[in-house]
């Protein structure tokens, strides 16, 4: 199954920047070089200072055996944002791809708990309900779900062709998630939106 590392960085605005300048030049060609890797995608919400970076990779071995190479890496971008980092690691059952995805594209990120014995049902209900939903709405690109069996920490990921299309889908993105929960009993912990930097993920 395909596994994902999640960086989210919290950053002074005024040098997010140059962090992510970084990241594209050092950090990304680093990664995508290591055995394994399947690419990485980079989201920023500049006004806050908050940046994600995922990379993503074919087994939970070779994300593993690639940390104590991008560690140092990871550590120069937090330096340059004058910000914090948190790691966290997830399996990704469900990656489907709509329509090609471009720098300029919007993501939405819920972030949800389960119950750990419920995970499985969730990840059903998730793609039973939410994806076809999602491949019929005007705009959609591409939808991924990051879980981790042991806590139940869950991440849905929908990206859309333009800030534009991810403002106009709230309502409908609200009503999924009643409709999420009301199936599964989830708890819904947070919504964020970002904009897509880059991506080479892929799923083979």
């Amino acid at each position: 199954m395909l596994h994902v590392r999640f960086n989210f960085l919290t950053a002074d605005p005024l040098r997010l920047g140059d962090s992510v300048k970084f990241i594209e030049s050092e950090v990304r060609p680093q990664v995508d070089s290591q055995p394994g890797s399947l690419g990485t995608s980079l989201y920023t919400d500049p006004d806050a200072g908050l940046a994600i970076l995922e990379s993503f990779w074919a087994s939970d071995d070779a994300m593993h055996a690639s940390e104590h190479t991008v560690s140092s890496s990871r550590r120069e971008a937090v330096k340059r944002a004058a910000g914090t980092v948190s790691v966290e690691r997830y399996e990704v059952p469900v990656f489907e791809l709509e329509a090609p995805v471009r720098s300029g594209a919007g993501m939405r990120l819920t972030r949800m708990d389960v119950e750990p014995s419920q995970v499985e049902d969730a990840v059903e209900v998730y793609g039973d309900t939410a994806v076809p939903w999602l491949a019929e709405t005007r705009g959609f690109c591409s939808t991924l779900l990051l879980v981790d069996p042991q806590t139940g920490h869950t991440i849905s990921e929908t990206l859309w062709q333009d800030e534009v299309t991810l403002a106009e889908t709230r309502s409908l993105a609200a009503a999924v998630r009643v409709d999420t929960v009301s199936a599964t009993g989830c708890v819904v912990r947070a919504v964020e939106e970002y904009g897509l930097v880059s991506t080479s993920a892929r799923k083979a």
